[in-house]
């Protein structure tokens, strides 16, 4: 288990654990995993706590940051984000705000009280510029400044190739950076862009992913960009899964949804019975968060949005903004219809664990399956 991307990271498992929860991230970090922290939420005042908080409990041990570069996105010619507001807010369509408002009214949810405020209310960490996160260049720009002022070790994009220059940035302080794909060619551009680690994300994952799923997608990459080291990702969450990942080529796993249910997870208690409740089928492809296709779990809010009346989502970042009010109004009276990102590995999570423990137990399984399936096939 122990390779050449554990060696040049400095980390005992080739454990990746994509969280915004900085407990879960600083807990895999120490038990021997890297643990990445999601910076989208988080304006850059924000992150920079976050970070320093990360770096007091791992002390010196490595850990990563994840930021979202669209390759492309309404307003993306737009640098500053007091700019960039007024402007994408005018190209939110009147029709889609007065559809959300009827559709809220359908489901029982109860409008906000006169002057309270969405931002504080949409569970979104404090949102960039009012309504917007940070997965816009102009927002996306302050998360890599205040990340690359620390010590990580990991930088790490999604939704298309990050910028040059901020490979270059990432690469002149000495930090490797890495890139999530859900096709081949897309690993190619990644690589070609100086991007060091590639992350093939199957369409098991949760949050934004593709459509190839990761048994197919994982040796696709592999083939394509070799010797570049590549992370599966993907309905991971056991040892089991961890070994078919490394037997497809992969150098490691990339995780996510497997930490929404530890004991250090910010999951409230009422989000974690629904994840324990739910079965693989129950975690759907739905463009209702972003605009993009994002795996989430269903419910009476996401199957909305395929109903035939529905005016249609809208492109990044319009889509979040536009349902910026509805978040605040489910979080004050209906949270259970909030978007809830995860993946079909869902389906296996029935209990709290640790978060040292779930890394324990996927490294104890992976040696156990692979002495087994060694044993196999020598004849024993």
């Amino acid at each position: 288990m122990h390779n050449e991307l554990c060696e040049k990271l400095g980390i005992e498992f080739p454990i990746f654990a994509f969280s915004h929860c900085r407990d879960v991230v600083a807990a895999v970090t120490n038990a021997g995993g890297m643990g990445v922290l999601g910076a989208l939420a988080f304006t850059p005042e924000q992150l920079e706590l976050e970070i320093t908080w990360i770096e007091d409990q791992v002390k010196g041990r490595p850990y990563g940051v994840d930021v979202v570069i669209p390759a492309s996105h309404v307003g993306s010619g737009i640098e500053e984000v007091g700019d960039l507001m007024p402007k994408l807010q005018d190209m939110v369509p009147q029709q889609t705000l007065e559809w959300i408002d009827e559709v809220l009214d359908e489901l029982g949810v109860a409008p906000l009280p006169e002057g309270a405020s969405t931002d504080d209310d949409a569970g979104s960490g404090g949102m960039m510029g009012g309504g917007l996160l940070g997965w816009t260049t102009a927002t996306s720009a302050p998360q890599v400044e205040v990340a690359l002022r620390h010590d990580i070790s990991l930088l790490v994009n999604a939704l298309g190739p990050p910028p040059k220059e901020v490979v270059d940035a990432a690469h002149d302080h000495g930090v490797m950076v890495a890139a999530l794909v859900g096709r081949a060619d897309q690993a190619e551009k990644q690589v070609a862009q100086g991007v060091d680690i590639v992350v093939a994300q199957g369409t098991e994952a949760g949050g934004h992913t593709g459509e190839i799923a990761t048994m197919v997608l994982v040796p696709e990459v592999v083939e394509r960009v070799s010797p570049t080291p590549v992370l599966a990702a993907g309905g991971i969450g056991s040892g089991k899964q961890m070994a078919a990942a490394m037997a497809l080529g992969a150098s490691g796993v990339w995780t996510g949804s497997i930490w929404l249910g530890v004991a250090e997870s910010n999951t409230g208690p009422e989000s974690m019975q629904r994840l324990f409740e739910a079965s693989a089928r129950d975690a759907v492809r739905s463009r209702s968060l972003t605009g993009k296709p994002a795996r989430m779990l269903r419910n009476e809010w996401t199957m909305a949005w395929e109903r035939d009346d529905c005016p249609g989502t809208l492109p990044m970042p319009l889509q979040f903004m536009a349902t910026q009010k509805a978040r605040a109004r489910m979080a004050r009276s209906r949270p259970e219809l909030f978007a809830m990102p995860v993946g079909q590995i869902v389906g296996s999570m029935k209990q709290v664990r640790t978060t040292k423990q779930v890394v324990l137990d996927m490294v104890q399984e992976y040696i156990e399956t692979v002495e087994k399936m060694s044993g196999g096939l020598a004849g024993e």
